[in-house]
């Protein structure tokens, strides 16, 4: 349906006199400025423990966001075929050749994180190339699957199915190697790699490849899990905390062979569901939480859900996650909608990015899975995560034209 060659062509002209998706401008703008009052209320605790002004956060997400909600209506009025090749290649080749050179950079110009650098010190403020790459990523594989992969016979054998697609997986290999080895960061190679099959998916690929593909991720990961210590603990931790709940459906004869007794629960997991738990239905009023109060210290960041919930209870938790599906919704909306299949598998890459990046953090701070240090889209405190969303969805802005000014001609037709 998708992939047609009878796409709809308009000039200039007509494309600027076609207003993009504003419900969804409206929706994100109002996630950014919901950030930038919690990154107030949050860190409350943190600017009195490294002698920040008390305004330190608020002030530096408030700017952020204003240039984020600008990016946004200013992608909005563009031509996306002027835009979004340009702005998602340059995003693909910048900042992975960025990764690539941030283990040589010298210490003065990059932030250490967990043993890994995953910061580009820059004069006032930090840059995560990762975050930036992302959306380049998604726009290489929509336009590497339009061109190399759609316009291929759907029934080809395995080898040469593998031998079609080895470019795309020789590339993600490298990003595998640079994210989960030099930076230590496998929950943004889980990200991706999610995203890499579902396009995969979409792209009309065959079973075998999926099966090929399935096997591979599960080795990999385990694989990336051994030879990492931290990751271990990470796991006997997390797994220290639900195996009672597990165990009990599994046979009885399992629970010598599974049962962790020396560890204890993990820490930050346990505080992240005190606070949900004080929240209660109504939370306890914005700025008058406790867990925050030195318990948390990721509270404004990769616990913001747990932070949120604290403050305006789980009333305030659905009203944003609501928000946050109606995005998604407003963006599948649209890729079901556009006819360029470029532009298709993009919008659909953007949605899933931000649906598992929501549910990888949601279950990570409830304790369903272990915690993967994936920030919440539009809520999480950060300039890199906040800028490198803006730019995504100003793209998908300015996509949305197209697919209204399809709408429009639909009706035209209809009506004659």
């Amino acid at each position: 349906m998708y992939f047609n060659k009878t796409n709809i062509k308009s000039n200039n002209n007509n494309l600027n006199n076609n207003e993009a998706d504003y419900p969804l401008f409206i929706l994100v703008s109002l996630l950014i400025i919901s950030s930038i009052i919690f990154s107030y209320s949050l860190t409350i605790y943190t600017v009195e423990f490294f002698g920040y002004d008390q305004f330190h956060f608020f002030i530096r997400q408030a700017l952020v966001g204003i240039v984020a909600i600008f990016i946004m209506w200013y992608f909005s009025m563009l031509d996306p075929d002027k835009l979004v090749k340009k702005v998602g290649m340059s995003l693909f080749v910048v900042f992975f050749v960025l990764m690539i050179l941030m283990p040589f950079l010298p210490a003065s110009l990059v932030t250490e994180s967990g043993g890994a650098n995953r910061w580009i010190r820059l004069p006032g403020f930090s840059l995560s190339p990762v975050e930036f790459f992302k959306i380049g990523f998604i726009y290489f594989l929509s336009w590497s699957f339009h061109r190399k992969v759609i316009h291929k016979p759907k029934k080809i054998g395995l080898i040469e199915e593998v031998l079609l697609l080895s470019p795309y997986f020789l590339t993600f290999f490298v990003v595998v190697f640079i994210i989960a080895f030099l930076q230590k960061d496998l929950g943004q190679v889980v990200l991706l790699a999610i995203i890499l099959v579902i396009l995969l998916i979409f792209a009309n690929r065959s079973f075998k490849i999926f099966l090929a593909l399935g096997t591979i991720a599960v080795v990999g990961v385990i694989g990336l899990i051994i030879a990492a210590p931290h990751r271990i603990k990470r796991i006997h931790s997390w797994w220290a905390m639900v195996q009672d709940g597990i165990l009990s459906v599994l046979p009885s004869w399992a629970e010598p062979y599974l049962r962790i007794d020396e560890l204890p629960e993990p820490y930050q997991v346990s505080h992240s569901l005190n606070a949900i738990h004080n929240g209660g239905f109504f939370g306890q009023g914005v700025g008058l939480g406790d867990i925050k109060v030195g318990f948390l210290s990721e509270v404004h960041t990769d616990f913001v859900l747990a932070g949120i919930t604290e403050e305006i209870g789980l009333v305030g938790l659905m009203l944003f996650s609501t928000i946050i599906f109606l995005i998604i919704w407003r963006i599948f909306k649209i890729s079901r909608r556009v006819d360029n299949p470029i532009y298709h598998l993009f919008t659909l890459g953007i949605a899933l990015m931000i649906i598992i990046a929501f549910l990888i953090n949601s279950y990570g701070i409830s304790g369903m899975i272990p915690i993967k240090g994936i920030a919440v889209p539009l809520l999480s405190y950060g300039g890199s995560s906040m800028l490198s969303m803006a730019i995504s969805i100003g793209l998908v802005l300015s996509i949305s034209k197209v697919s209204n000014e399809r709408d429009y001609v639909n009706k035209k037709v209809n009506s004659k």
